[in-house]
Protein backbone atom coordinates (compact mmCIF):
# COMPACT_ATOMS: atom_id res chain seq x y z
CA UNK A 1 0.00 0.00 0.00
CA UNK A 2 1.34 3.43 -0.96
CA UNK A 3 1.78 6.03 1.77
CA UNK A 4 -1.04 8.24 0.41
CA UNK A 5 -3.49 5.29 0.49
CA UNK A 6 -2.31 4.44 3.99
CA UNK A 7 -2.91 7.99 5.21
CA UNK A 8 -6.42 8.03 3.73
CA UNK A 9 -7.31 4.83 5.59
CA UNK A 10 -6.65 6.16 9.13
CA UNK A 11 -8.56 8.54 11.40
CA UNK A 12 -7.89 12.32 11.38
CA UNK A 13 -6.11 12.22 14.76
CA UNK A 14 -3.89 9.41 13.51
CA UNK A 15 -3.14 11.39 10.34
CA UNK A 16 -1.84 14.32 12.40
CA UNK A 17 0.30 12.01 14.55
CA UNK A 18 1.64 10.10 11.54
CA UNK A 19 2.58 13.27 9.67
CA UNK A 20 4.46 14.61 12.67
CA UNK A 21 6.17 11.24 13.22
CA UNK A 22 7.18 10.63 9.58
CA UNK A 23 8.53 14.14 9.07
CA UNK A 24 10.22 14.08 12.48
CA UNK A 25 12.01 10.81 11.73
CA UNK A 26 13.06 12.02 8.29
CA UNK A 27 14.42 15.25 9.78
CA UNK A 28 16.25 13.21 12.41
CA UNK A 29 18.19 11.50 9.63
CA UNK A 30 16.09 8.45 8.71
CA UNK A 31 15.33 8.35 4.97
CA UNK A 32 11.51 8.35 4.90
CA UNK A 33 9.13 9.90 2.31
CA UNK A 34 8.25 12.95 4.42
CA UNK A 35 7.41 15.18 1.48
CA UNK A 36 5.06 12.58 -0.04
CA UNK A 37 3.33 12.14 3.32
CA UNK A 38 2.94 15.91 3.74
CA UNK A 39 1.52 16.46 0.25
CA UNK A 40 -0.85 13.48 0.66
CA UNK A 41 -2.16 14.82 3.97
CA UNK A 42 -2.54 18.33 2.53
CA UNK A 43 -4.55 16.96 -0.40
CA UNK A 44 -6.64 14.98 2.07
CA UNK A 45 -7.35 18.22 3.94
CA UNK A 46 -8.64 19.77 0.70
CA UNK A 47 -11.42 17.16 0.71
CA UNK A 48 -12.39 18.14 4.26
CA UNK A 49 -11.30 14.86 5.86
CA UNK A 50 -8.70 16.57 8.06
CA UNK A 51 -7.83 20.15 9.02
CA UNK A 52 -5.05 21.83 7.01
CA UNK A 53 -4.12 23.86 10.09
CA UNK A 54 -3.56 20.76 12.19
CA UNK A 55 -1.64 19.09 9.36
CA UNK A 56 0.59 22.16 9.07
CA UNK A 57 1.08 22.45 12.85
CA UNK A 58 2.03 18.79 13.28
CA UNK A 59 4.31 18.87 10.25
CA UNK A 60 6.09 22.00 11.55
CA UNK A 61 6.48 20.47 15.02
CA UNK A 62 7.83 17.22 13.56
CA UNK A 63 10.29 19.07 11.34
CA UNK A 64 11.68 21.28 14.11
CA UNK A 65 11.84 18.57 16.80
CA UNK A 66 13.29 15.97 14.44
CA UNK A 67 16.00 18.32 13.20
CA UNK A 68 16.88 19.29 16.77
CA UNK A 69 17.28 15.64 17.81
CA UNK A 70 19.34 15.02 14.68
CA UNK A 71 21.56 17.97 15.59
CA UNK A 72 22.19 16.50 19.06
CA UNK A 73 23.00 13.07 17.60
CA UNK A 74 25.37 14.58 15.04
CA UNK A 75 27.12 16.72 17.64
CA UNK A 76 27.78 13.68 19.84
CA UNK A 77 28.63 11.25 17.05
CA UNK A 78 30.61 13.61 14.81
CA UNK A 79 31.80 12.60 11.35
CA UNK A 80 32.59 8.99 12.41
CA UNK A 81 28.83 8.57 12.74
CA UNK A 82 28.36 9.35 9.03
CA UNK A 83 31.21 7.02 8.10
CA UNK A 84 29.51 4.15 9.94
CA UNK A 85 26.14 4.98 8.38
CA UNK A 86 27.80 5.18 4.95
CA UNK A 87 29.08 1.63 5.30
CA UNK A 88 25.69 0.31 6.41
CA UNK A 89 23.46 2.43 4.13
CA UNK A 90 25.56 3.44 1.09
CA UNK A 91 22.49 4.41 -0.96
CA UNK A 92 21.51 7.12 1.52
CA UNK A 93 24.67 8.01 3.46
CA UNK A 94 27.44 7.21 0.98
CA UNK A 95 30.58 9.38 0.59
CA UNK A 96 29.10 11.20 -2.43
CA UNK A 97 25.95 12.14 -0.53
CA UNK A 98 27.98 13.37 2.43
CA UNK A 99 30.37 15.36 0.23
CA UNK A 100 27.46 17.05 -1.55
CA UNK A 101 25.84 17.97 1.77
CA UNK A 102 29.12 19.30 3.18
CA UNK A 103 29.65 21.52 0.12
CA UNK A 104 26.19 22.93 0.67
CA UNK A 105 27.10 23.81 4.26
CA UNK A 106 30.36 25.40 3.13
CA UNK A 107 28.49 27.52 0.59
CA UNK A 108 25.41 28.53 2.62
CA UNK A 109 26.49 28.14 6.25
CA UNK A 110 23.51 28.14 8.63
CA UNK A 111 21.14 28.69 5.71
CA UNK A 112 21.95 25.21 4.45
CA UNK A 113 19.62 24.07 7.26
CA UNK A 114 16.89 26.39 5.96
CA UNK A 115 17.29 25.55 2.26
CA UNK A 116 17.85 21.90 3.12
CA UNK A 117 14.14 21.64 3.90
CA UNK A 118 13.39 21.98 0.19
CA UNK A 119 16.02 19.48 -1.03
CA UNK A 120 15.45 15.77 -0.40
CA UNK A 121 19.13 14.94 0.14
CA UNK A 122 19.77 17.78 2.58
CA UNK A 123 16.52 17.19 4.48
CA UNK A 124 17.92 14.02 6.10
CA UNK A 125 21.45 15.42 6.48
CA UNK A 126 20.83 18.98 7.70
CA UNK A 127 20.31 18.37 11.42
CA UNK A 128 22.93 15.65 12.04
CA UNK A 129 25.52 17.32 9.79
CA UNK A 130 25.03 20.72 11.43
CA UNK A 131 25.74 19.06 14.78
CA UNK A 132 28.74 17.12 13.46
CA UNK A 133 30.22 20.33 12.00
CA UNK A 134 29.73 22.03 15.39
CA UNK A 135 27.45 24.77 14.06
CA UNK A 136 26.47 27.09 16.96
CA UNK A 137 23.08 25.92 18.22
CA UNK A 138 21.49 29.38 18.12
CA UNK A 139 22.27 29.67 14.41
CA UNK A 140 20.96 26.18 13.78
CA UNK A 141 17.79 26.87 15.76
CA UNK A 142 16.93 30.04 13.81
CA UNK A 143 17.36 28.32 10.44
CA UNK A 144 15.62 25.18 11.71
CA UNK A 145 12.50 27.00 12.91
CA UNK A 146 12.27 29.24 9.83
CA UNK A 147 12.80 26.29 7.50
CA UNK A 148 10.24 24.14 9.30
CA UNK A 149 7.57 26.86 9.22
CA UNK A 150 8.13 27.86 5.58
CA UNK A 151 8.51 24.34 4.19
CA UNK A 152 5.96 22.38 6.23
CA UNK A 153 3.43 25.18 6.73
CA UNK A 154 3.84 26.67 3.27
CA UNK A 155 3.63 23.33 1.49
CA UNK A 156 0.50 22.33 3.39
CA UNK A 157 -1.37 25.56 2.69
CA UNK A 158 -0.23 25.74 -0.95
CA UNK A 159 -1.26 22.14 -1.71
CA UNK A 160 -4.52 22.68 0.18
CA UNK A 161 -5.39 25.74 -1.95
CA UNK A 162 -4.38 24.00 -5.17
CA UNK A 163 -6.45 20.97 -4.18
CA UNK A 164 -9.54 23.11 -3.55
CA UNK A 165 -9.16 24.91 -6.88
CA UNK A 166 -8.48 21.67 -8.75
CA UNK A 167 -11.55 20.05 -7.20
CA UNK A 168 -13.81 22.81 -8.52
CA UNK A 169 -12.04 22.89 -11.87
CA UNK A 170 -12.37 19.15 -12.41
CA UNK A 171 -16.08 19.31 -11.59
CA UNK A 172 -16.60 21.91 -14.30
CA UNK A 173 -14.35 20.47 -17.03
CA UNK A 174 -14.50 16.73 -16.36
CA UNK A 175 -11.81 14.74 -18.21
CA UNK A 176 -10.50 17.78 -20.07
CA UNK A 177 -9.52 19.39 -16.78
CA UNK A 178 -7.97 16.14 -15.60
CA UNK A 179 -5.80 15.87 -18.71
CA UNK A 180 -4.73 19.51 -18.39
CA UNK A 181 -3.88 19.03 -14.71
CA UNK A 182 -1.80 15.95 -15.51
CA UNK A 183 0.08 17.81 -18.27
CA UNK A 184 0.78 20.79 -16.02
CA UNK A 185 1.94 18.52 -13.23
CA UNK A 186 4.19 16.50 -15.55
CA UNK A 187 5.66 19.69 -17.01
CA UNK A 188 6.36 21.12 -13.58
CA UNK A 189 7.99 17.88 -12.45
CA UNK A 190 10.19 17.83 -15.56
CA UNK A 191 11.36 21.41 -15.00
CA UNK A 192 12.11 20.76 -11.33
CA UNK A 193 13.97 17.57 -12.21
CA UNK A 194 16.17 19.38 -14.73
CA UNK A 195 16.96 22.14 -12.26
CA UNK A 196 17.80 19.61 -9.55
CA UNK A 197 20.06 17.71 -11.96
CA UNK A 198 21.92 20.92 -12.88
CA UNK A 199 22.33 21.83 -9.22
CA UNK A 200 23.62 18.35 -8.37
CA UNK A 201 26.09 18.47 -11.26
CA UNK A 202 27.37 21.84 -10.09
CA UNK A 203 27.90 20.56 -6.56
CA UNK A 204 29.72 17.46 -7.75
CA UNK A 205 32.32 19.43 -9.73
CA UNK A 206 35.64 19.12 -7.90
CA UNK A 207 36.44 22.28 -6.00
CA UNK A 208 39.41 24.29 -7.14
CA UNK A 209 39.79 22.63 -10.53
CA UNK A 210 41.69 24.74 -12.95
CA UNK A 211 43.32 24.31 -16.31
CA UNK A 212 46.96 23.21 -16.04
CA UNK A 213 49.47 25.99 -16.47
CA UNK A 214 51.33 25.99 -19.81
CA UNK A 215 54.79 24.51 -19.71
CA UNK A 216 57.61 27.02 -19.43
CA UNK A 217 59.57 27.65 -22.60
CA UNK A 218 63.00 26.09 -22.60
Amino acid sequence: MHIDQWIESVSPTSVYALIGLIIGLESLGIPLPGEIALVSAALLSASGSVSPWWVAACAIAGAIIGDSIGYSIGRKGGKPLFERLGRKFPKHFGPDHLATAERSFQKWGMWAVFFGRFIALLRIFAGPLAGALKMPYWKFLIANVLGGVVWAGGTTLLVYQVGKVAEQWLKGFSWVGLVAAVLVGAGSAWVLKRRAAKAAAAYQEPAGTAEPAPAAAE
